[in-house]
């Protein structure tokens, strides 16, 4: 590797500047935020001589300095770059630069623990969007002359934050209740998440974002960490009284290792999981557009628009009677739906669900011809056939169980307690993928599979790989991993096949298994409530494309909160729509507003997919705006939504975000979903004239201005479609 010419590097993309100062002993971070534009080499040196901080009083003396594998050897007390220790020696790092190379739009620096005598890779990854990803390696040489193996404790990729990143937004949440929001001041200490689930959980922090005090959708600088890994893992923002250099704090993260998981012998590697970390100047929805845009751009993306979905749980749960699904499907075809996925229930034993996982064997008994009928009525209609699979668990009650327990992912002394009557399998066992593997392909090969949605339905508790004489390693980093090999091998095999990421709804939703997956399932509930609340935050993260939205029956199956027809079609709308409900069941009107609601998700899936998800900011938490803008701004599809009641009777002028003030612009409201219930005797006279036909609008009308909102009822949403004026010569 060689050097590269410059003191200094400096990586530019999307109004972002990553730069970093290449100096032995270690390189420092100079800046990481705003552009700083084209630096001249008198610019650059003076941003190398505004790095270097003050000596305090009763501090080391010399300067701290802040760099990019920042240890206690750098008077650096905050949480160090990576730990671990070698027969309980060599636990003081001390890292040196033995190269640098500057590629176009990545930086990858060559890195040397001399006390643990480990190589280090460091590399830094400049999206065009902005999006700046944090590669991490740590390999012992093949000559080391200690044959005893150096064990990881932790590596974490640290970024600096400015003084004034001082306020936090992360999330938590519960079944059902996925990526609720927590957000509060960043004090002097460590704001740390530690993920022990085996996944990033339903709880996950999803994205830890740190800002200026106040910082909201529209306005505000933050920076933002997610890591990419579906396994343990560890996020932190921190912040020490002296500072971290002249920065303020750090953000950083990383895989959460158990002891003695990662055991690095002569010529043995650790790769971490990448981070991806990301700065805007325009609030949250500035983070969210440089995500979307990095998730786009990436060669496996959804390329073919997102077909509407008919999933048949909530249809007919573990009722698999052939004659009822074949009606299902039927009524499916003339309501619009291409896309038809056949839930639990299929496979050997499955009448409910404490016995069969692990079985994937349809089951002769429900299915006496197999699934061919469903299969090929699915396709006679035009539409794609799915299946539903849960390749990572195993009921006791199996043939896998009782004829391989070693597969089970578990302590030899015997397993613990069961989640959901399930346990784990060892994936990373290699007989237990060859198996999973050949009964996958061979599901999808007979039946034409298009689609698989691939569930995840319990934490994993003491999972351990089980060694001879008991002597039990941890397994989830394995399991991890493997769960990835099985994804690619099974996508090797049938390229053309989608694979959704499901677990106990959104328990698993990071970038590492959207690395080979087509979409996530956002939540298990499908009450509109709560799902505007789900896919806003889901939002923060992936585009509207990725995120299973689907409209279910009146009464929600998992709340039992009843909610009108048009609130549900409308919230179901804003992502990969489907629906969730027996059809045989509804009546015609009910089955003729899903085909006005399904020919209208047909109509505006390509803005929705494809343009940027905008959020205003409101006073009444009561209320929400959210739509979906045009690249060129040419056209946009806003949703106008009230979850519950508040004070305000007015809610005065909201502006339209995402347009441009400059341009001319009509205005209308969609019907085809329905219309909503009004707390009110009228709305404002915009509404009434908008439903009957096209309102001119100036847009420093709608953006400056804004629109006074009509009072909805609560659970209620109204949907407003914006485009611009055509010029006519």
């Amino acid at each position: 590797m060689t050097r590269i010419a410059t003191r200094i590097a400096h990586l530019r993309a999307a109004g972002v500047s990553f730069v970093v100062e290449l100096r032995a002993p270690l390189p420092r971070v100079l800046h990481w935020g705003e552009d700083l534009g084209e630096l001249t080499g008198d610019g650059l040196a003076a941003l190398g001589l505004t790095a270097d901080a003050a000596t305090l009083n009763s501090a080391p003396d010399e300067p701290r300095q802040f760099t990019v594998w920042p240890t206690e050897a750098d008077g650096w007390s905050g949480t160090p770059a990576h730990q671990g220790h070698r027969a309980g020696t060599a636990t003081a790092p001390r890292v040196v630069m033995t190269g640098a190379e500057e590629r176009s739009g990545e930086l990858v620096i060559s890195l040397h623990d001399t006390d643990a005598a480990l190589d280090i890779t460091l590399t830094y990854r400049l999206d065009p969007s902005g999006v700046l990803g944090v590669g991490t390696s740590l390999s012992c040489p093949a000559d080391a002359g200690d044959p005893v193996p150096y064990d990881l404790a932790a590596t974490t990729a640290l970024l600096p934050l400015p003084n004034r990143a001082q306020e936090i937004l992360d999330f938590t949440g519960k079944w059902c209740r996925e990526r609720s929001p927590q957000r509060g001041r960043l004090a002097f200490a460590g704001h740390v998440r530690e993920v022990r689930r085996g996944k990033p959980g339903l709880d996950a922090p999803h994205l830890l974002t740190v800002g200026v005090p106040g910082f909201g959708f529209r306005t505000g600088e933050v920076w933002a960490l997610h890591v990419g890994w579906s396994g343990n893992q560890r996020w932190l923002a921190e912040r020490l009284p002296e500072g971290a250099g002249v920065h303020g704090g750090v953000l950083g993260g990383g895989e959460l290792l158990a002891p003695g998981e990662i055991r690095l012998a002569p010529g043995g590697r650790y790769t971490a999981p990448e981070c991806f970390f990301a700065w805007s100047g325009e609030g949250l929805d500035g983070l969210a557009g440089r995500f979307h845009t990095m998730i786009r751009a990436r060669p496996g993306h959804p390329s073919t628009p997102r077909p509407l979905t008919l999933n048949t749980w909530e249809a007919v749960y573990f009722d698999h009677r052939p004659e009822r699904l074949l009606a299902l499907a039927d009524e499916a075809a003339a309501v619009g739906v291409e896309r038809l996925v056949l839930d639990d229930g299929w496979f050997l034993g499955r009448r409910d669900d404490t016995a069969g996982l692990g079985d994937w064997t349809v089951d002769p008994q429900m299915w006496p011809e197999g699934l061919t009928p469903l299969a090929d009525r699915v396709h006679a209609h035009g539409m794609q056939f799915g299946l539903w699979v849960e390749p990572e668990m195993v009921n006791l009650d199996s043939r896998m169980a009782r004829e391989h327990p070693e597969w089970i992912l578990g302590p030899s002394a015997g397993v613990g307690p069961s989640a959901r009557h399930q346990y784990v399998v060892n994936v990373a066992h290699e007989r237990a993928f060859a198996h999973l593997l050949e009964r996958l392909d061979t599901l999808v090969t007979e039946y034409g599979i298009d689609y698989l949605k691939w569930d995840h339905n319990r934490d994993l508790h003491e999972a351990v790989q089980r060694g001879a004489h008991g002597a039990d390693r941890p397994g989830v980093h394995a399991q991890t991993q493997a769960l990835y090999r099985l994804m690619d091998a099974l996508r090797s095999r049938h390229p053309a096949l989608e694979i959704e990421s499901c677990s106990s709804g959104g328990g698993r939703v990071d970038l590492g298994v959207l690395a080979r997956t087509d979409r996530v399932w956002a939540s298990d509930c499908n009450d509109p409530v709560e799902r505007q609340s789900i896919q806003r935050w889901t939002a923060q993260l992936l585009p509207p494309e990725l995120v299973g939205a689907h409209v279910g029956g009146p009464r929600s199956h998992t709340t039992g909160r009843v909610a009108d027809d048009s609130f549900r079609l409308i919230t179901a709308l804003f992502g990969h729509a489907g629906i969730e409900d027996d059809l045989t069941a509804r009546t015609p009107a009910q089955r003729a507003a899903l085909s006005r609601w399904a020919a209208l998700y047909k109509e505006v899936r390509g803005l929705l997919h494809g343009g940027q998800v905008v959020r205003a900011d409101l006073d009444d938490a009561a209320t929400q705006l959210h739509g979906v803008v045009a690249p060129d701004a040419g056209a946009a599809l806003y949703c106008w939504v009230r979850t519950e009641a508040s004070v305000p009777g007015q809610s005065g002028r909201v502006r339209l975000p995402g347009l441009t003030p400059g341009r001319s612009y009509r205005v209308r409201i969609r019907t085809e979903a329905g219309l909503p219930g009004l707390h009110q005797v009228t709305g404002p006279g915009w509404c009434t004239v908008a439903l009957d036909g096209w309102v001119p609008m100036p847009g420093t009308v709608l953006t400056g201005a804004g629109l006074p909102m009509p009072t909805l009822n609560p659970g209620q949403a109204l949907l407003i479609e914006v485009a611009a004026q055509v010029a006519v010569n």
